[in-house]
């Protein structure tokens, strides 16, 4: 019997959509091998149970055989639960899941007794499927697994609050629905393809994306790590340190209190540097504020042309950690110390939703359709660049004209701040 056009286009869509999902793993340079490997064996048992579907839809149309039909359905009751526990695996990979693989091995050996009993199912002579006191077995092992898969996929999420985190809640509910769907077909001869296999298609392409945003997530929590040490060795130079101590050694012999002063700066400055390595949370600006004049108090002990200028009309906000401290080292050490009077003004203000940080020298500028964002001068202003778009969703404009001076901008979005402090409640 020829099989009908539509089974033959479904058929070939989920075979299209497996042969793109393997490729897509295969050639994933980011998915830890583990993983890869798990999803490589999650296609394999689609495709498995794809052809076991229709082969078993082919023979209840077709001409008795009732002892290959038997084989098929036992290899369909079996394969079924296994998905759940490789679901679960993705969700929680370092957990150990041989009582899961045990209920699985029970379920197979029950469905096996249908070759010798009845106790599960029977395929008559004549072609129909008459089934036993066990037939439910591998619904009950599934709803087990199933729960198992809720629970952990909820308490995954509440650990990270990430929405990515839904994705196997999503998964669990499209295998519960499609199963549910499925009780409503009379028979085999109704359906080709299982809307559990549909489902499980469907989820399998679901928990790929969500192996790809963990990488992704992963990725960004190591890329701002690496950002905040390169921001703190840029800050902490050795011929700053060297400096910073010199002028303390010169101020012990002309001015023992601020000598005093100056070293206590110092090292909280250093401190502050050290802590911003752990600090993955935006902080108040008073606190970045108060690093940025204990820099610009230490530089302008050795530059006294240099003139510092606080304008602060919003002070109630949130910023990523050394944010305003490298552009004010900036401005100071290639803008304005070698003026003959140097000034580098810091602003804050609230306009159109938005915190405004501005900081403005009349140094030497440059020309940023040159060398914005490039070379070593520059490294600072890209650092700050990535941090504020990345950890508060903000913007950086940056304005320069040579002999004039240089003008940097921070748009920090009033929602950012806020967020940060609801997650942390």
């Amino acid at each position: 019997m020829p099989m009908d056009i539509s089974i033959l286009s479904e058929v070939f869509l989920l075979l299209l959509l497996l042969i793109g999902l393997s490729f897509t793993v295969l050639i994933d340079p980011y998915l830890q091998k583990n993983n890869r490997r798990v999803m490589l064996i999650i296609i394999a048992l689609c495709f498995v149970l794809i052809v076991q579907n229709l082969w078993e839809h082919e023979l209840a149309v077709g001409p008795a055989r009732p002892l290959f039909r038997t084989i098929l359905a036992i290899c369909g009751y079996s394969i079924r639960p296994v998905f759940l526990i490789l679901f679960l695996a993705i969700v929680q990979p370092k957990r150990n899941h041989w009582p899961c693989w045990a209920l699985v091995g029970i379920n197979a050996a029950v469905y096996c007794t249908a070759l010798f009993s009845g106790v599960c199912f029977t395929i008559t002579g004549d072609n129909h499927y008459l089934s036993g006191p066990l037939a439910n077995t591998a619904l009950y092992v599934s709803a087990a697994l199933m729960a198992d898969l809720f629970v952990q996929s909820i308490l995954n999420y509440r650990e990270s609050k990430k929405l990515e985190k839904w994705i196997p809640l999503i998964v669990a509910v499209m295998i519960v629905v499609s199963v549910a769907l499925d009780y409503q077909v009379h028979s085999e001869e109704d359906q080709a393809v299982s809307y559990l296999t549909n489902a499980i298609v469907a989820g399998s392409v679901f928990y790929y994306i969500w192996l790809h945003l963990q990488f992704v997530r992963e990725h960004e929590r190591d890329l701002m790590a690496s950002q905040r040490i390169q921001i703190m060795m840029t800050q902490i130079q050795p011929h700053f340190l060297f400096n910073a101590l010199n002028t303390i050694r010169a101020l012990y012999v002309k001015d023992p209190p601020l000598a005093d002063q100056t070293l206590e700066n110092f090292s909280v400055y250093l401190r502050q540097n050290l802590e911003s390595l752990s600090q993955s949370d935006l902080i108040p600006i008073a606190k970045e504020l108060e690093h940025t004049r204990l820099y610009a108090e230490i530089e302008i002990l050795r530059f006294p042309n240099v003139h510092m200028e606080y304008r602060i009309e919003d002070g109630q906000f949130e910023i990523p950690a050394l944010t305003i401290q490298p552009l004010v080292e900036n401005a100071i050490r290639h803008g304005v110390r070698s003026r003959k009077e140097g000034r580098v003004t810091v602003s804050t203000a609230r306009e159109g939703g938005m915190h405004r940080v501005t900081i403005e020298d009349n140094g030497a500028g440059f020309d940023p359709g040159q060398k914005q964002l490039s070379g070593e001068s520059h490294i600072g202003l890209r650092n700050v660049k990535n941090r504020v778009e990345q950890m508060c969703g903000g913007t950086m404009i940056l304005k320069s004209e040579i002999g004039k001076g240089t003008s940097v901008t921070l748009l920090i979005p009033e929602a950012a701040g806020n967020g940060k402090k609801e997650e942390r409640k």
